[in-house]
């Protein structure tokens, strides 16, 4: 019972990991899931959200059915199951998104930044791009001079040439300067960051979902045993 109870409990901690995981890339990364037309990134993360509370209820019906050792509360196997098949999910999302982005990215970024920046109801879309380029201090998709396409700009903006959120140090109204000094040029534009930091995060969603699905996979095996032994017993 000791050992069973030392795996059921190493069941909860994986659950907690894939939670983490989860609520980490929807809470503290959000911003920029607002610039992705496809909701593949957010539903990866969610699904590693359930699946790690599942692991967890699972660790805590393993503990109760071995200490008790009720037989019919072993039956949670269907609940590990449950969660093998949504971390499997994760991770082919990921991966399946991960081979799509660039185009994504390369199709719509741009008309993201240019229509909707500073645009009535499009507060979420605003807050990103300002975080996206002064996180990763670049200006623009691909470079500074989309800007000159943005309805913002063109509608005047006061006299700025781009963002605030593109210049070195923010001041008010700094984006009417857009020499090199003041403003990020960076090669590649905002684009190649946001990708390279997307994928970096999609290997990890990848990642852990399957790694723990592999664990689980140990656990089901496991469960099938100890269900069969208690079953063979007299009651």
């Amino acid at each position: 019972i000791l050992n069973t109870n030392k795996q059921t409990l190493h069941y909860s901690l994986a659950g907690g990991v894939v939670m983490a995981v989860g609520v980490w890339t929807l809470v503290l990364k959000s911003d920029y899931i607002s610039l992705l037309s496809s909701k593949t990134y957010a539903a990866s993360a969610y699904i590693l959200v359930l699946a790690g509370v599942i692991v967890m209820v699972t660790g805590v019906l393993g503990c109760c059915a071995t200490f008790k050792e009720q037989k019919r509360l072993l039956r949670y196997f269907i609940l590990l199951l449950c969660i093998f098949l949504l971390e499997i999910l994760a991770g082919v999302l990921a991966y399946i998104y991960y081979q799509q982005l660039n185009d994504e990215l390369k199709q719509n970024l741009k008309k993201t930044m240019t229509d909707e920046y500073n645009q009535t109801n499009s507060e979420h879309i605003t807050k990103a791009v300002d975080k996206l380029q002064q996180e990763f201090k670049c200006c623009g998709s691909n470079s500074s001079a989309d800007w000159a396409e943005s309805v913002y700009i063109r509608s005047g903006a006061k006299g700025r040439k781009v963002p605030d959120s593109c210049c070195k140090t923010i001041t008010n109204m700094c984006g009417i300067r857009d020499h090199p000094s003041n403003i990020y040029k960076v090669e590649g534009g905002c684009i190649t960051k946001l990708e390279n930091f997307i994928l970096d995060h999609l290997k990890i969603i990848g990642a852990v979902g399957v790694g723990i699905a592999c664990v689980q996979i140990i656990g089901m095996v496991f469960t099938c045993c100890l269900y069969r032994n208690l079953k063979a017993e007299p009651y």
